[in-house]
């Protein structure tokens, strides 16, 4: 979805590539070893994947494990590296603790999000881990929103904090439409999570880019109208 398009003038780019975090890399090892438990048992993928009736009747443990499963190789591998990215500026912007915060706190955000937004639905599923990740990658643009990212398709260097913008803008378009297997519901509570922990753990940030804190904030805002509404 995003690529990284110039430098950080925080740190060097190359140094994070070449020293990953041993934090960053056992949340991805045990990522990878569940997804892969779960492309070889379909009983196990289904047993631990979220799953609404599931966990209305009270299996809360899938809004943890289901965060750990993927639906194939690509979309785990896509999560992996969007998080090996975006993990390392946590851990250098606020230390490896606050990674642990931001991960689990968007997983679980994340997952109860959806519940609410898909509680009608009885027979909704989803897997991955893009909640948690989503809220590791919203933390990163507040932590550093001067970074520039781009998209794949569109690789002209933006603002990180404009196209955070535009990505939950599109997220809440696609809640709204249901038109694909994507679970928005998942990215958008899991974003709205890691911001609100980075904000807990750096509140300096805010007033360091006011503008850039606002437009982060925008769309927490324009989704509990839309919710007040019933919109969503």
């Amino acid at each position: 979805m995003f690529i990284l398009t110039t430098s950080v003038p925080l740190y060097s780019i190359f140094d994070l590539y070449m020293d990953i975090h041993p934090l960053t890399l056992g949340i991805m090892i045990a990522n990878g070893l569940v997804s892969y438990k779960g492309f070889q048992d379909p009983s196990f993928f289904d047993r631990y994947k979220f799953q609404i009736t599931s966990i209305q009747r009270g299996d809360y443990k899938r809004l943890f494990t289901s965060a750990f499963l993927h639906v194939d190789l690509n979309h785990l591998i896509f999560n992996l590296f969007t998080f090996y990215f975006f993990s390392e500026v946590v851990i250098y912007s606020l230390g490896s603790t606050a990674l642990l915060w931001v991960y689990f706190v968007s997983l679980l955000a994340g997952g109860y999000f959806g519940l609410f937004v898909h509680k009608k639905e009885p027979y909704y599923s989803a897997v991955g881990a893009s909640g948690a990740v989503t809220g590791v990658l919203y933390a990163a643009i507040y932590l550093v929103p001067d970074m520039r990212l781009g998209f794949f398709f569109i690789p002209i260097p933006l603002p990180a904090y404009l196209v955070g913008l535009g990505y939950m803008l599109y997220t809440i378009y696609g809640m709204k439409k249901r038109s694909s297997n994507i679970g928005h519901s998942a990215h958008f509570g899991g974003a709205i999570g890691g911001l609100i922990i980075a904000i807990v753990l750096a509140p300096e940030r805010v007033s360091l880019n006011p503008i850039a804190s606002m437009c982060l904030l925008a769309p927490l805002f324009l989704m509990g109208i839309l919710i007040k509404n019933k919109k969503v």
